[in-house]
């Protein structure tokens, strides 16, 4: 009888962006986004972002810098037909191990092409570094793959969200990170000293502050974060007389 991953209190991840696409421009990143909503919604923290080239030696040190480091790291892009494709031959480098045609990966793709149709292009998308379980996805059928604690995904955003779905209950999980929002009309540089000051007193609480200017007024979204609901609202409720006596106006984000 399977069993589902245990739950941790603090489970980290990072998150690889791999292209020239994303470094040039050419290609707006909306993977990030998505995956670190994602990853909050189910209690994993994504603490790191980078953007490499598809460079084998720079994606390997990348890959094997933050898999020490992070519970998790997932990697977006350079898994395709192409020979600038090169992010299952770094993660291959990253871990010491050969790349090899794997036959269930074959098998999968199978079901989208005929026979005919498996180019040699399109096996690249059937190499996979020994050791690594697969990551299926309906709808390219080419795979992703997970080796030890690196997730490898496909760049295209309808196929990675596919492959992140299908690999999360493989994964460990902390509590999910509620969030509280206050929408303050007082220049930032107002707030910060008793914001500063606040945070000192719920230390285990995030906050933080992020200014805007619009109709001619400045102000600030004040926005607190924790996995621990019960400490959350007392922080907020502590904002609340903090804001009270310095009279500022303020009003909860959704109702502003």
């Amino acid at each position: 009888m399977s069993q589902d991953p245990p739950q941790d209190k603090t489970v980290t991840a990072a998150l690889v962006v791999i292209g020239e696409e994303i470094l040039s421009g050419r290609t707006q990143d909306t993977n990030t986004p998505y995956i670190a909503a994602y990853l909050s919604n189910v209690g994993i923290n994504l603490r790191e972002v980078r953007v490499v080239a598809d460079l084998e030696p720079e994606i390997a040190e990348t890959v094997n810098a933050l898999r020490r480091r992070y519970t998790y790291v997932l990697t977006t892009g350079g898994i395709g037909p192409t020979h600038d494709d090169v992010t299952t031959d770094a993660i291959g480098m990253a871990f010491g191990v050969p790349v090899a045609v794997n036959d269930e990966a074959v098998a999968a793709m199978r079901l989208q092409y005929l026979p005919e149709d498996l180019t040699p292009a399109r096996l690249r998308m059937a190499r996979i570094p020994e050791g690594a379980a697969l990551i299926h996805n309906a709808v390219s059928r080419a795979p992703g793959y997970m080796i030890e604690n690196v997730i490898v995904m496909a760049g295209i955003p309808g196929v990675m969200q596919v492959m992140l779905d299908e690999v999360m209950p493989r994964l460990a999980k902390g509590r999910p990170v509620q969030s509280r929002s206050v929408l303050v009309r007082a220049p930032e540089s107002e707030v910060a000293s008793p914001l500063a000051a606040l945070q000192e007193t719920y230390a285990d609480v995030q906050m933080g502050s992020y200014p805007f200017f619009e109709h001619g007024r400045y102000g600030a979204y004040l926005v607190l974060r924790s996995p621990d609901e019960a400490r959350l609202d007392e922080a907020l409720e502590a904002l609340w007389r903090v804001i009270a006596e310095h009279g500022f106006t303020a009003s909860a984000a959704d109702d502003a």
